[in-house]
């Protein structure tokens, strides 16, 4: 119809919907990228679209619903976190990945200084965003409850707790490092430390749940002194693992909570003499790149950090739109075993 509606201007979303033979909600649901629509009634509507040569009037779209098309990924980390972890480039492509099939815009924020956050609360205040996917977010930062008083649409990778409030997506913290330790002991370790994440980060918790269950269910005495917190910073491997050795000199397996953190215990290991895995094996946590890269490369327990990216935006759409999406979703993780351990 090259075009033209029948009143032979630009094509309505009502003519669309009359074309595809559904509501003008439905055919809505399509536009927007729903996954609430069956793959039948999507061709349906996108048949109808290209027969009419209909082209959404966005503009006027998000003026009429008091909608922006934009949602913000706010990273409340310092900028130097940010591009030192692969774990955060991760989750831009899976939210990308999503978010390419819309016309969402993408706001990308960091906020790892008081100066940051209080930029972005006025920002979010001037309601310039649709909703809010939050990423690392500590237990008492006061960002979740600014959006539930603003009233803008979230969803947080990662909760701050069993009982989080908001829609969330995670992966499986406690049974991964359970995994990763009852691999270390399967390979006759028994002197096994852990490096921590820092414990006001609920996955950090989880994560050292699930070591401290492993040994518990091998008849493994649980020592406090294998046991260093850290901040899930290369540095801060380094740190946690020199304070480890001077504590136990004869451990020979540890598990760190991500894999930046086992960069940084690896460099601390060599530089005190200690053979990967010969003296000490070595596991990390993501799977990330750094593991792929390490001398030598690196056992890890994979999440699916770019799912998860890809999920929390879905749902976050869903929760714009109107509709009622799952409040809790964990991703399974799985161990790579490499030479390290």
């Amino acid at each position: 119809m090259n075009g033209r509606g029948r009143s032979g201007g630009r094509p309505t979303l009502e003519e669309v919907a009359v074309r595809a033979g559904v509501g003008r909600g439905t055919v809505s649901r399509v536009i927007n990228g729903s996954s609430k629509v069956s793959a039948h009634t999507r061709a349906a509507v996108e048949a109808a679209v290209a027969e009419l040569g209909y082209v959404p009037n966005r503009a006027a779209r998000a003026l009429a619903a008091n909608r922006t098309d934009a949602i913000a990924l706010v990273i409340p980390e310092p900028e130097a976190r940010f591009f030192a972890e692969p774990y955060f480039s991760d989750v831009v492509r899976g939210v990308g990945a999503t978010l390419a099939e819309t016309d969402v815009q993408l706001v990308l924020t960091l906020a790892g200084s008081d100066r940051e956050r209080r930029r972005l609360a006025q920002y979010l205040s001037g309601h310039r965003v649709d909703g809010v996917l939050l990423v690392s977010v500590h237990a008492g930062d006061p960002l979740p409850e600014l959006l539930a008083e603003l009233g803008i649409p979230a969803v947080i990778s990662g909760r701050r707790s069993a009982g989080e409030a908001l829609p969330c997506v995670d992966s499986d913290n406690l049974a991964g490092a359970a995994e990763a330790v009852r691999h270390l002991l399967g390979r006759g370790r028994r002197a096994i430390a852990t490096i921590t994440g820092p414990l006001d980060v609920y996955g950090a918790q989880c994560r050292l749940d699930g070591y401290r269950q492993a040994l518990a269910a091998a008849g493994q005495p649980v020592a406090e002194a294998l046991i260093a917190v850290a901040d899930f910073t290369e540095e801060g491997g380094r740190r946690a693992m020199r304070e480890l050795l001077e504590r136990r000199p004869g451990l020979d397996a540890v598990f760190a909570a991500s894999d930046v953190m086992a960069a940084g215990a690896r460099r601390e290991l060599r530089a005190a003499g200690r053979r990967i895995p010969d003296d000490v094996a070595l596991v990390g946590f993501d799977d990330s790149v750094v593991a792929r890269h390490m001398d030598p490369p690196l056992t890890s327990v994979r999440q699916p950090i770019e799912e998860m990216g890809r999920t929390m935006a879905r749902v976050l759409l869903e929760r714009i739109a109107g509709e009622s999406p799952e409040h809790s979703i964990v991703l399974r993780t799985e161990l790579v075993v490499r030479e390290s351990s």
